[in-house]
């Protein structure tokens, strides 16, 4: 389990950020995920190789594609609890295995003030098992966790006083406590069930807009996900939660305290969204992850894991109508619970260039950052495909500038999106300045290639090389039943229909160069814009 935040560029975000499920494949386009996995899917389904010479080689029109794009819509079923816990089922069976994405509508951005980290924690927490599940005896073990609460809480009180003589026994008996709790702790006992059943990536992430858990199984096993599933979010214990939160605060270490890019992100966040929660890390600021209790987890579930806010897909070799049988019997038992109002601030507009600049040991960095609306706008498509000209891969416009033919760069990337694309965001660009060169060359050269777009406008040629890049894209790395459910949920919880999913190419399709220079103009403002320089430490 790892926490999420969407990768700012590709050569660091995997040592910086950890797993990121949402914004994978090449920097800089989310768009590229989608249709990749839109072209590589038809593809496999109708298995005409003309078709896919076709892809590859001539744009093809919304209309010579929509015969393969009705026959997976047609496959896919969704119905509702009457919990109001929604299902998306797409069959598919080349082969008896089935994926099963859990989509938990909560993240960073929900968190209330001053308990940053509690989401992902929760996630953490989450394969800890249940009164029935993780424990050799339940009845004897929640005593023992109940002890460890008003420990901590006296731990707290102690501090407040500065009483360090009595923090310091407190903190022993918690230990001892913890000792005695273990022995009735079945230590990932979940995950042994799913492995010993022949379930595959059990796994989970959090980002600030959702929390996602996934594994696959055999298609024999339906009703033991069932089952599974159902329990841990209807009767979760969150065990060894002490021991967990020295995890989550090491993890903290490794990928911010200890990480000068990491360090760099937060605080370039901070500086771009002054109201809205992306400002905060989706790990949690250290010291407020030190006073979470387990209270406070247990609040932020009750108030965020609601059946109206959980949608599940089942996507693989299954029947819809025994699906949805299993799914009254197990998920039919979560009482009806109202979501709680959406509280997240709206970020104002932004009026002035805003910078920061930090000092660590490190090779220096240019970031560069322009705000752009939620993904659910008319104009998500275009921006996606200013990303794809500007930072997708080699025959981008920032790496060929920047990096083959100026030499100021080592890479030039980017990101649409950032960081998270539920809200209003950030398109991200990023720089890591070669040596002998500046930041300020690195700046100057990168933005050159932006204001380009505000002044001339992009061939026919190019625009139709990003948008064959984006149908044909890595094939077959999104070919899979988990990214399916994934992208199925994205789009049902982010625009409202996993309908749109398949309205991507349409989009991709209908984009103009009159529409790159009409977003570009509007969004690549002085005022509009963030910069972020990572400079060595003298």
């Amino acid at each position: 389990m790892f926490y999420s935040i969407i990768a700012l560029v590709n050569n660091f975000a995997r040592v910086a950020f950890g797993l990121r499920k949402e914004n994978t494949g090449l920097p800089g386009s989310r768009t590229f995920q989608v249709v990749r996995f839109l072209a590589i899917f038809l593809l496999g389904w109708a298995m005409l190789p003309t078709v896919a010479l076709a892809l590859t080689e001539t744009p093809q029109t919304p209309e010579s594609i929509q015969p393969y794009l009705n026959r997976v819509i047609q496959r896919v079923t969704e119905f509702r609890l009457d919990n109001g816990m929604k299902f998306i089922v797409l069959e598919r069976h080349q082969a008896p295995v089935v994926s099963f994405v859990t989509y938990a509508d909560v993240g960073g951005s929900d968190e209330p003030d001053g308990k940053t980290g509690v989401a992902h924690f929760l996630e953490h927490l989450a394969f800890k098992g249940t009164t029935r599940i993780g424990t050799r005896d339940y009845q004897a073990e929640k005593p023992l966790l109940d002890r460890l609460d008003n420990i901590f809480d006296q731990i707290e009180a102690a501090k407040t006083t500065g009483n360090q003589a009595e923090v310091d026994r407190l903190q022993a008996e918690l230990k001892q406590v913890e000792a005695e709790a273990a022995k009735y702790e079945k230590q990932n006992e979940l995950g042994q069930i799913v492995q010993q059943s022949g379930g595959v990536g059990l796994n989970a992430n959090t980002s600030n807009d959702a929390t996602r858990y996934l594994y696959s199984f055999p298609a024999n096993k339906l009703e033991l996900w069932m089952s599974l599933e159902s329990e841990r979010f209807l009767d979760p214990v969150f065990r060894e939660f002490y021991k967990e939160k020295q995890v989550v605060l090491e993890e903290r270490r490794l990928r911010t305290d200890n990480s000068p890019i990491g360090k760099m992100i937060e605080a370039f966040s901070e500086a771009a969204f002054k109201v809205h929660p992306y400002h905060r890390p989706v790990i949690g600021y250290t010291k407020e992850i030190q006073n979470l209790s387990r209270r406070d987890v247990q609040q932020f579930f009750d108030a965020h894991y609601v059946p109206s806010k959980l949608t599940m897909a089942v996507v693989g070799d299954v029947n819809p109508a025994e699906v949805k049988r299993l799914a009254k019997i197990y998920f039919g038992r979560f009482p009806a619970k109202p979501a709680p109002p959406n509280l997240v601030p709206v970020e104002p507009p932004q009026t002035e260039t805003r910078e920061v600049t930090l000092h660590l040991t490190s090779q220096p960095w240019y970031l560069e950052g322009y705000h752009r609306p939620a993904k659910n706008h008319p104009d998500d498509a275009v921006y996606q495909m200013i990303g794809s000209i500007l930072s997708d891969g080699r025959t981008s416009r920032l790496y060929k500038s920047l990096v083959e033919k100026q030499q100021v760069a080592l890479s030039a990337d980017g990101e649409s999106g950032f960081p998270g694309d539920k809200y209003p965001n950030l398109m991200l660009f990023s720089a890591q300045t070669a040596p002998g060169h500046t930041v300020d060359e690195a700046a100057a050269a990168l933005r050159k290639e932006i204001e380009r777009l505000k002044t001339e406008p992009v061939s026919d040629e190019e625009l139709l090389r990003v948008k064959n890049q984006a149908r044909v894209g890595l094939l077959g790395s999104l070919d899979s039943n988990q990214g399916m459910a994934e992208l199925l949920l994205e789009y049902e919880v982010k625009t409202g229909d996993w309908r749109n999913l398949f309205k991507e190419l349409d989009s991709i399709a209908a984009v103009t160069p009159s529409d790159i220079m009409r977003v570009a103009q509007a969004t690549f403002q002085p005022e509009n814009r963030t910069i972020g320089r990572l400079l060595p430490k003298e």
